[in-house]
């Protein structure tokens, strides 16, 4: 028995315009006929048969940048060390399914928590519950000066954290072969951090040969190479290493641009993060002002220069928003990612789409059967009401998205209200500022203090 769906509009996935008057016919979890209603097969006994005429129709949509295990974060200690184990699987499923439900049919995590993103990827698979297609590694493979190191030396790498430290190749080596075993789908390697040479630029995590050894390493077990590479030294080591996926680029160079060319690496700008740090930070939000917001407008503005010029060179280019974090919540700001592709990258919106659709599944496990519709992929798609290739921000319009197919039916998730506290939000933080007589009198002064208790 086969189902015959009418689409007044259908982006393929495939090419960056949409064709009109279309008809996909599924028949158990894949489509069979993705093309002109006029040559369409007919129906037989028993088929049935959907008008979506007025709507739009439009691949299951793919982030490359979910971090399942952070919660909804706030800070690094919320992400690392309060949530056992155990709970972040049961929340981190939860946080799956909203992806799901805003129509992000397939994702990928890059790090988490112990084993927790392979365990939810597990039990999607199993069928034990609904939820996205999901790809994904183990925790970062990071140095002393590599992100996830986050905490003093005297309190040491928590067996909690985001990230595995490293102090050898030896045991980089034996990290990746112990994910490897463990069943990833990828390797994460955290190639800068925060530390900062004498000219102000971000340092390298990892030398050349190193992430040359540890990508040689991952190609040879058949597995491929995400790095965290926002600056220059870093994402010129990691092109020459040749990894598959660089997240950021943000201060490339046209050095850094050969190699990447040269290699065939694809890159995942992820500035969803960066833009909502400059554009939601509150002044009751700890960064606000200061460190946070200072290193998103650093960012950004050499981010915009630079990553058109990749856009421009043929460089794959795939949709990720750091989902995980509080500025950042799952289920809400997945699409604004084509959206500053659109803005600020020099894409069209079909282009954008593209990414968003057929090209990050690409880089997903049996990405070939995902993001497109086309005749013997898996059917998965979204019924949209509106026209994402007038304006790409009406993807975040959930209201617009009418019905969400994965596998050739229709879901329904019924999802709980997303919580702070008890879910997300377990720090002990009692003040945001430093109330000095001179402080107070600045607030004072701004009208920005108040009895809670007078009110």
């Amino acid at each position: 028995m086969a189902t015959h769906i009418k689409f007044g509009r259908l982006f393929t996935g495939l090419k960056t315009q949409a064709d009109k008057d279309q008809t996909v016919v599924v028949d158990g979890d894949k489509f069979v006929y993705v093309g002109p209603t006029a040559s369409a097969p007919k129906t037989q006994p028993g088929d049935k048969s959907i008008d979506n005429t007025r709507y739009f129709g439009v691949p299951g949509m793919v982030d490359v940048h979910v971090h399942l295990t952070y919660g909804n974060a706030m800070c690094e200690e919320d992400i690392d060390l309060y949530a056992p184990i155990e709970f972040r699987a049961l929340r981190g499923l939860i946080n799956a399914q909203r992806l799901l439900a805003a129509g992000y049919t397939s994702m990928a995590d890059p790090g988490g928590s112990n084993r927790v993103p392979l365990s939810i990827r597990n039990a999607i698979n199993a069928g034990l519950f609904p939820g996205p297609r999901i790809s994904c590694s183990g925790p970062y493979i990071t140095s002393r000066q590599g992100l996830t190191d986050w905490y003093p030396t005297w309190f040491g790498a928590p067996k909690t954290s985001i990230g595995h430290l490293v102090t050898s190749m030896d045991e980089a080596i034996e990290e990746i072969r112990t994910q490897v075993k463990d069943g990833v789908d990828y390797l994460k390697i955290a190639m800068d951090g925060i530390q900062r040479g004498p000219d102000g630029d971000l340092l390298a995590a990892f030398n050349q040969d190193e992430i040359s050894r540890m990508t040689e390493e991952a190609h040879r077990l058949g597995k491929r190479v995400i790095t965290h590479a926002r600056g220059r030294e870093s994402t010129l080591c990691s092109a020459r290493a040749g990894v598959d996926l660089i997240f950021h680029a943000s201060w490339m160079d046209d050095e850094c641009l050969e190699a990447i060319v040269k290699n065939k690496c694809a890159i995942s700008p992820t500035l969803t993060l960066i833009n909502h740090a400059i554009t939601f930070l509150q002044p009751s939000d700890p960064g606000y002002g200061k460190e946070r917001y200072a290193l998103a407008m650093r960012e950004w503005g050499p981010a915009c220069e630079n990553l058109p010029k990749a856009h421009k060179a043929g460089v794959p280019f795939m949709t990720g928003t750091d989902s995980g974090f509080s500025g950042t919540p799952y289920g809400e700001w997945h699409a604004k990612e084509m959206e500053i592709f659109v803005k600020f990258l020099g894409f069209t919106s079909g282009e954008a789409l593209r990414s968003g659709t057929s090209v990050s599944a690409g880089f997903l496990n049996g990405g070939d059967k995902l993001g497109a519709f086309e005749k013997g992929r898996l059917a998965d798609f979204i019924v949209f009401d509106g026209d994402p290739l007038a304006e790409i921000a009406q993807l975040l319009d959930k209201k617009r998205i009418k019905e969400v197919w994965q596998g050739g039916a229709p879901i329904e998730i019924k999802l709980p209200a997303m919580k702070r506290k008890g879910v997300s939000d377990f720090s002990y933080k009692m003040w945001n500022d430093m109330y000095t007589q001179k402080r107070v009198g600045e607030l004072t002064t701004e009208r920005r203090v108040r009895n809670i208790a007078a009110e």
